[in-house]
C-alpha cells in the first residue's frame, strides 16, 4: 500500500486504486485532453483501457492494487516507459503519453503501445512480486518476457524476436512466442509472474 501525502498538490492514479484517506481531498475522472492523457485512458488499436483519476487536497491518500508489490521510481527530467497496467500514480506535474513499441500487440494484444511518464518527480509501478530492476549494457543485452515486462528507462533500444522462448525449451510452448530485447545503456524492470497474453506462450 502506498501512502501519499499532499498539502494542496495532485497525482494521477489508477481509477479505483484508492483504498482511504484523510483530510479533505477531491477525486475527477480523466477521460481526455492535453499532456497525453488520452493515451493513458484508452489505447484503441488494442482494445486496451486504463482510466485514471486526479487526486487532490491535503492530507493523506493510500493507494493499492490486488495487494501487488509497489514501487517507487523518482524522475529527473528522464523519460519512463511503463506498462499501463503496471502505474499505479504518478506525481501529476509528470508528463505522460503513449509511444509506439512494435508490433507485439499485434499477435498478442499488448504493448502496441507504452505508457510513457516523463518530468521531475516520482511515479509509483506495481508488480506480482517486488519488482526487479536489471541493468542493460553495450555489452550485456537483456532479453525479456513480454508478460514479465514491468517497464524500462536510460538510453535502450527496444525490438521483438519471435522464436524460441523459455517455455518452449521446457515443451510449454504452443503457437507464435516473442521475447523482447533490450540494447544500450539502461534499466529494465520485470515481475515475477507473467500476465496472461492472446499468445497464451510468452
Amino acid at each position: 500500500m502506498l501512502a501519499v501525502d499532499m498539502t494542496g498538490d495532485a497525482v494521477k492514479a489508477k481509477n479505483g486504486s484508492m483504498v482511504a484517506y484523510d483530510g479533505t481531498m477531491t477525486f475527477k475522472k480523466l477521460t481526455g485532453g492535453g499532456e497525453g492523457i488520452r493515451g493513458m485512458v484508452t489505447r484503441r488499436l488494442t482494445n486496451e483501457q486504463m482510466t485514471v483519476m486526479e487526486v487532490k487536497g491535503h492530507g493523506t491518500c493510500w493507494f493499492a492494487d490486488h495487494a501487488t508489490e509497489i514501487s517507487l521510481v523518482g524522475l529527473q527530467g528522464e523519460k519512463l516507459y511503463v506498462e499501463s497496467s503496471n502505474l499505479l500514480c504518478a506525481d501529476a506535474s509528470l508528463r505522460t503519453g503513449t509511444t509506439f513499441t512494435g508490433l507485439r500487440g499485434a499477435t498478442q494484444g499488448n504493448g502496441v503501445f507504452t505508457t510513457t511518464v516523463e518530468g521531475m518527480g516520482q511515479v509509483a509501478l506495481i508488480s506480482d512480486g517486488p519488482a526487479v530492476i536489471l541493468r542493460v549494457t553495450k555489452q550485456y543485452p537483456l532479453h525479456v518476457d513480454p508478460g514479465a515486462y514491468v517497464a524500462h528507462q536510460g538510453d535502450l533500444k527496444q525490438s521483438f524476436q519471435s522464436g524460441v522462448t523459455f517455455r518452449t525449451l521446457m515443451g510449454e510452448g504452443g503457437g507464435e512466442a516473442f521475447q523482447i530485447r533490450f540494447e544500450g545503456e539502461g534499466l529494465v524492470y520485470v515481475q515475477a509472474s507473467e500476465r496472461n497474453t492472446i499468445a497464451g506462450d510468452v
